[in-house]
C-alpha cells in the first residue's frame, strides 16, 4: 500500500499547476475566455481526482474482498472534462470557433491526471508537444490558408474584349482555378459585366490579378467583390 507524504501531494499539485498555466498562457496570449487560470483550474482538479482516486482509497484496501481501480475515476474525467470544452466552441453560421481551445483543455486534463499517477516526464514532454502544436505550429497554419483563398472579382470590359481564355493566359491560372466565369452584358451591347470566382489562391496573387487585368485593353474596371480564407481556425 502506497501513501503519499504532504509534500509529495503539494509537488504533485504545483507541477500540475505550473504544466497547465504554461498552455493557458498560450490560450491567453490569444485572448481566449478559456486563458491561464481555466487551464490551471482543469490541471489542477484533475490532478486532485487521480491523487483522490489512487491513493484516497487506500485504508479500504485493508478489507477483505475490496480491489481498488484508479483508472474508473480517471475514466469519468476524460469524458467530464467535456462539457468545458463544449463552452469554449462557438458556432456563428458556417465558421466555428473554439475547437483547439477545447482540445486544450481537454489535453490538460490528461496532464493534470499525469501528474496526479506520478508520470512527471510523460506530463512534462507533453506539455512541450503540445506548446509546440498551440504556437509553433499556427504560422504554418495561417500559411497554407494564405495560400488557399478564393476570390471573387467583378470587370466592366468593353463587348467580348474579355474570354475565359485570356484571363487564364493572362493570370497563370490552371483550369480548377476558375470556379465561376458569367458574363452579363448591359442593354447597350457594348460593355460586360464580368463575374469571375477564383479558387487556391493567395493575398499576393489576388493583388497581383488585379492589375494584370486592369492593364488588358478593352478593360474598364476591376473589383475584389469579396473574398475568403481557407477554413478558419478553430481557435
Amino acid at each position: 500500500m502506497i501513501i503519499l507524504s504532504n509534500w509529495e501531494i503539494v509537488e504533485r499539485l504545483l507541477a500540475a499547476a505550473a504544466l497547465g498555466s504554461l498552455i493557458g498562457f498560450e490560450r491567453e496570449r490569444l485572448l481566449w475566455a478559456a486563458g491561464i487560470r481555466t487551464h490551471m483550474l482543469v490541471c489542477v482538479g484533475a490532478c486532485l481526482f487521480m491523487l483522490v482516486s489512487a491513493f484516497g482509497f487506500s485504508a479500504a484496501l485493508t478489507m477483505d474482498h475490496v480491489v481498488l481501480d484508479p483508472s474508473r475515476i480517471a475514466a469519468q474525467v476524460v469524458s467530464g472534462i467535456g462539457f468545458l470544452g463544449a463552452g469554449a466552441i462557438l458556432a456563428r453560421g458556417e465558421i466555428v470557433k473554439g475547437l483547439t481551445t477545447a482540445a486544450s483543455i481537454w489535453t490538460v486534463a490528461a496532464i493534470g491526471l499525469a501528474v496526479g499517477g506520478g508520470l512527471y516526464f510523460a506530463a512534462g514532454f507533453s506539455t512541450a508537444i503540445i506548446l509546440v502544436i498551440l504556437a509553433g505550429v499556427k504560422p504554418l497554419e495561417e500559411a497554407y490558408r494564405d495560400r488557399n483563398q478564393s476570390c471573387r472579382l467583378k470587370v466592366e470590359a468593353l463587348h467580348v474584349a474579355l474570354t475565359p481564355e485570356l484571363v487564364k493566359s493572362t493570370l497563370g491560372l490552371r483550369n480548377a482555378q476558375i470556379k465561376r466565369y458569367l458574363v452579363n452584358t448591359r442593354d447597350t451591347g457594348s460593355v460586360d459585366d464580368v463575374t469571375i470566382v477564383l479558387g487556391r489562391v493567395s493575398s499576393s496573387e489576388i493583388s497581383a490579378f488585379v492589375v494584370k487585368l486592369k492593364n488588358l485593353d478593352g478593360v474598364n474596371k476591376v473589383d475584389v467583390v469579396s473574398r475568403d480564407v481557407g477554413a478558419p481556425e478553430a481557435a
